[in-house]
């Protein structure tokens, strides 16, 4: 029956029954999809294909049994998103994943399982054991105290699949994927349009999500912030730029260390009050300069800034081309798996090889 992999396919195009009915010409009824999404019928083999078409799939997608759900979805989301926009993005993450999960499948790579640290979900009472966290992450992972130079693709290198996509009120998801018969995979959405520091740092936050533990009265979510300065900046290293304390750090200065840790000179800053470097009155003058410089407030432009590109997952593409090369999938499949047509792969693949 195809009326799960169909409602996903639907609400990950953005589209109504009606208007999935318009884009197949009417040739049946918004009523009568909605009964192929419930399985109380089935379309008939041009109905099928005319579906499969104005959705972007193929009808082997469509027929084939759908073994993911999507479950503990967390928002990050403006007072303005609809209920319609977060079903919308649930389906393009579960989309997504079935075809990322199905190549690494294909290729037999580890990375189809969720590398979590051996000794994680860390014990958090107070907020500095955050720090704590942080650290054994870094240890278990072989990460030493090196600033990271691509959060996205060591997620991804340890099973956490990151998903960039055009979005409006909402920002990002992060949430667990349920599979038959298999552990629990992971997903990350960030905002395309994000400066990259931010798509950074929020990656790291739900990195914490996914492996601290906050006793219970915690602000669960400064805690995982208190995680992602912690990952991205380790204490020792800040320190031994910085010095233990200070009572004023200039802007030169916290040009350079963006340039360093790849993280906003305002995250630089949270994370010398939270280490006791700078004091609170130190640190409520370095905000307030901030502010006047227009650095806190949309597009954020802080000098500095990092390419655009920096933290954008190229992997899934990547991985596409080597099943393609190594002839795993043919190029039909290819194109479908990337969600382009075949004309669009070969020109791809044309300017790669120029």
């Amino acid at each position: 029956m195809i009326g799960q992999k169909l409602k996903v396919a639907r609400a990950a195009a953005g589209l109504s029954l009606r208007d999935l009915s318009a884009r197949i010409g009417g040739r049946v009824t918004a009523q009568a999809i909605g009964k192929y999404e419930r399985n109380e019928d089935m379309p008939s083999s041009g109905v099928l294909i005319a579906l499969a078409r104005a959705l972007g799939v193929s009808e082997d997608y469509l027929l084939s049994a759908s073994e993911l759900a999507l479950e503990g979805a967390e928002f990050r989301k403006k007072a303005g998103s609809s209920a319609r926009e977060e079903a919308a993005l649930e389906a393009r993450a579960i989309h997504f994943m079935e075809r990322y999960l199905a190549i690494e499948d294909l290729l037999n790579l580890r990375s189809v399982e969720w590398e979590k640290p051996w000794s994680a979900p860390y014990p958090v009472k107070e907020l500095r054991d955050a720090e704590d966290a942080a650290r054994s992450v870094r240890e278990e992972w072989g990460l030493g105290n090196d600033p990271i130079p691509n959060l996205a693709e060591l997620l991804e290198e340890r099973g956490i699949k990151i998903l960039s996509l055009d979005l409006d009120d909402i920002d990002g998801l992060a949430a667990k994927v349920r599979r038959k018969d298999r552990e629990a995979a992971r997903v990350i959405v960030i905002k395309k349009s994000t400066w990259s520091e931010r798509k950074r740092f929020n990656l790291a936050h739900e990195l914490g999500h996914m492996v601290i533990d906050p006793a219970q009265g915690l602000d669960e979510e400064k805690a995982a912030h208190r995680f992602a300065g912690a990952f991205l900046i380790p204490a020792d290293v800040l320190r031994s730029e910085v010095g233990a304390k200070r009572s004023s750090i200039s802007l030169g200065e916290l040009v350079a260390l963006k340039q360093r840790f790849g993280v906003s000179i305002q995250a630089i800053a949270y994370r010398c009050k939270d280490l006791g470097i700078l004091n609170q009155a130190a640190f409520a003058r370095l905000f307030k300069i901030f502010a006047q410089r227009g650095w806190r407030a949309p597009p954020y432009e802080e000098p500095g800034r990092l390419d655009p590109e920096v933290e954008e997952p190229k992997r899934f593409e990547r991985l596409c081309y080597r099943a393609l090369a190594e002839r795993v999938i043919g190029e039909s499949r290819a194109a479908e798996l990337l969600g382009i047509s075949v004309r669009e792969l070969d020109a791809r693949l044309d300017q790669q090889a120029a």
